[in-house]
């Protein structure tokens, strides 16, 4: 009961100041310093999944490559996150052009008129 507070403790300095690959690090760390049980214990103190905890202990335990030595810049995989919305509608400039053109005033090459790709 003891570990498990201490745990927790450390969770909660942590979890806001940590992005999410780093914490599941620290949550990796934890467990496997506490030996058997250690992931369940790290997992009921933190509430984070047993699952995260194993792929943090998976990561843990592969090779670093020479490019992962430094400091990670990137908190997303290349190619993660929204892609962009000219890519899924090609005619959503179009669209908007069509709808504003009715009410544009002044010059029409305006950068205020001009949409770019």
């Amino acid at each position: 009961m003891e570990q498990e507070l201490a745990i927790e403790a450390k969770y909660q300095a942590l979890c806001g100041r940590l992005d999410k690959a780093a914490l599941r690090l620290w949550a990796a760390t934890e467990a496997r310093s506490l030996g058997r049980g250690g992931v369940s214990l790290v997992a009921k103190a933190t509430g984070l999944s047993r699952t995260t905890i194993h792929a943090g202990l998976s990561e843990l335990n592969a090779p670093v490559s020479a490019g992962e030595q430094g400091v990670q810049l990137r908190a997303r995989a290349v190619g993660g996150g929204r892609k962009k919305l000219i890519d899924k509608d090609a005619s959503l400039l179009s669209d908007v052009d069509a709808l504003v053109e009715p009410t544009t005033r002044g010059d029409p090459m305006s950068p205020l008129c001009v949409f770019s790709t």
